[in-house]
C-alpha cells in the first residue's frame, strides 16, 4: 500500500455499504459507520491482507447529553506493517448496547469496562463488565456531562467504625461575596474602613 488516500480507497470500494463517511485527518484514515456493523468492519480491517490493522490501541466515548443520539464511541487501530492508524466511529442512543470486540481483540475488556464504567455504555456479550475504576457501590458516571461536579457521596475514613464510610456531600461552606475589584484601586471594606478612621 503506497499511502493512506489508497489505503482509503481500498477499505471503501471493499466495505461501500458499510461506511457512511471518510477522511483523512492529521494522518489518519477516520470513518463513520453504524454501530450495528462494528464487527464486520473490524474483522475486515484487522484480517484483509491489504489493511491488516492489528493492533487495537484504544476505545473511548464522547458525551453529547443535547444530541439525540447521546455518545459517540470511538476506536483506534493500528497497522504495524503500513505504519498507519484509523478512528472508526459511530453515535448510539443512551441505552443503546454495543458489540463487543472481547472476540476479535482481547485487549478490548479492560478498554469497554472503562468506557461502560466513565460513560453507562453497556456492551453485548462482554464476559466481565464490571467497574475498573470507581469502587463497586459508586452511583453515576463520572464522565457523562450531566453527573454533579461534587459527585452524590464523599468518603472517608471513619474512627468509630475503623472502615472507609459513604456520607451524601455536605457542602458547608457558605458563599461568600468576592470583591473583584483591583487591589491597587483598595476594595470596598477597606475604602469604608479607611474613611471610618479618617
Amino acid at each position: 500500500m503506497n499511502n493512506l488516500s489508497d489505503l482509503e480507497k481500498t477499505i471503501n470500494s471493499e466495505l461501500t455499504t458499510k461506511i457512511k463517511s471518510s477522511k483523512i485527518n492529521h494522518k489518519i484514515i477516520c470513518l463513520n459507520i453504524e454501530s450495528d456493523d462494528l464487527l464486520e468492519v473490524i474483522l475486515f480491517i484487522k484480517n484483509n491482507n491489504k489493511t491488516k490493522f492489528k493492533q487495537l490501541i484504544d476505545i473511548t466515548a464522547v458525551d453529547y447529553p443535547e444530541k439525540e443520539r447521546r455518545f459517540k464511541l470511538v476506536y483506534l487501530l493500528l497497522s504495524h506493517e503500513f505504519n498507519s492508524r484509523i478512528l472508526i466511529d459511530f453515535s448510539i442512543n443512551e441505552n443503546e448496547i454495543v458489540s463487543s470486540l472481547t472476540s476479535v481483540f482481547p485487549s478490548s475488556n479492560w478498554m469497554e469496562r472503562e468506557v461502560f464504567d466513565m460513560y453507562g455504555v453497556k456492551f453485548k456479550d462482554h464476559p466481565d463488565l464490571r467497574r475498573i475504576l470507581t469502587d463497586y457501590g459508586f452511583e453515576g458516571h463520572p464522565l457523562r456531562k450531566d453527573f454533579p461536579l461534587t459527585g452524590h457521596n464523599e468518603v472517608r475514613y471513619s474512627e468509630d467504625e475503623k472502615k472507609v464510610i459513604y456520607e451524601p456531600v455536605k457542602l458547608e461552606q457558605n458563599y461568600r461575596n468576592f470583591d473583584y475589584e483591583s487591589p491597587w484601586e483598595g476594595t470596598e471594606y477597606i475604602k469604608k474602613q479607611t474613611k471610618k478612621n479618617d
